[in-house]
């Protein structure tokens, strides 16, 4: 925060630029606020610290108190890319949300998804990922369908089990209220009341992305996740979700989240690994 705080027992006395004053007096009742409900870990405080963002490029107006409610408590956004991510999902039938691992695309996503179903605003919720490292193989994997595509889905899982415990997704996924869906076993279906989540969508090709965005329904909502900068497609096939950014970005009720290395939730090492990586591509 570029400030320096000294404290003598419960009094804290912050030094530094009157804004960044502000915002770390803002950050510190915040936390202190969060002792009530929940133990504070270096893990906490660094998701505190990602909900402020002090360049001025992306100060909008945002409404702060865009959350997330599930029967496991509130689930915000962390940094104002996340805060508009979330907007955009509740206010849009479809969205994509592209960037980096560790932004939270796929988590916050999730967290949609079950608050839709809890509130009766979704009937079923569909879990749909390329399988691009088994391609035709998958018939030699053993098990049923979900066994094959678990692998693939397994992000997503933790999401679920995270937020609705394991005994409940397992017994909505028997009750096929959430289902596993293979992206290549979707062509034909059509999807009405549904909360559909595409994810690792950069591993789509164009056919595939033309055809899983055709699947929706009325009612329902569809989120599209993925990295461009990490494309696992063999050479020659472009990816679905690079293409699809020239072609829909300028759709008025299609939304667009690009996160960057700045909105990673994961350990402060992943933001730098994420810069690292990119300046060394543009060298």
């Amino acid at each position: 925060m570029g400030v320096e705080i000294n404290n003598r027992g419960n009094n804290f006395h912050i030094s530094g630029n009157q804004k960044s004053i502000e915002l770390t007096e803002q950050i510190l009742r915040d936390m202190y606020a969060s002792t009530a409900n929940e133990t504070l870990s270096t893990e906490r405080v660094h998701l505190y610290l990602q909900s402020v963002n002090i360049e001025e490029e992306i100060e909008e107006e945002l409404d702060k108190d865009i959350a997330i409610k599930t029967r496991r408590g509130l689930i915000r956004g962390r940094t104002p890319n996340q805060q508009r991510y979330l907007l955009n999902i509740q206010s849009h039938d479809i969205s994509f949300g592209i960037g980096p691992a560790g932004t939270g695309k796929t988590y916050l996503a999730v967290a949609c998804a079950v608050a839709a179903m809890e509130q009766d605003q979704a009937r079923r919720l569909v879990l749909v990922r390329p399988a691009v490292e088994a391609g035709e193989k998958l018939g030699f994997l053993p098990g049923d369908l979900v066994q094959k595509v678990d692998p693939y889905l397994r992000p997503l899982y933790d999401a679920l089990f995270e937020m609705l415990g394991f005994e409940k997704v397992t017994k909505l996924i028997e009750r096929n209220v959430i289902e596993v869906a293979p992206l290549a076993f979707m062509r034909g279906r059509t999807l009405n009341e549904s909360f559909i989540i595409l994810d690792e969508a950069q591993n789509t090709t164009i056919e595939q992305m033309k055809m899983f965005l055709t699947r929706i329904g009325f009612n329902s909502t569809a989120v599209i996740t993925g990295d461009i900068t990490q494309i696992d497609l063999p050479n020659g096939k472009q990816s679905g979700l690079r293409h699809v950014i020239d072609i829909l970005q300028d759709e008025n009720d299609i939304s667009f989240t690009f996160f960057k290395s700045r909105d990673v939730v994961r350990h402060p090492l992943v933001a730098r690994i994420l810069n690292a990586y990119e300046k060394h591509e543009k060298e």
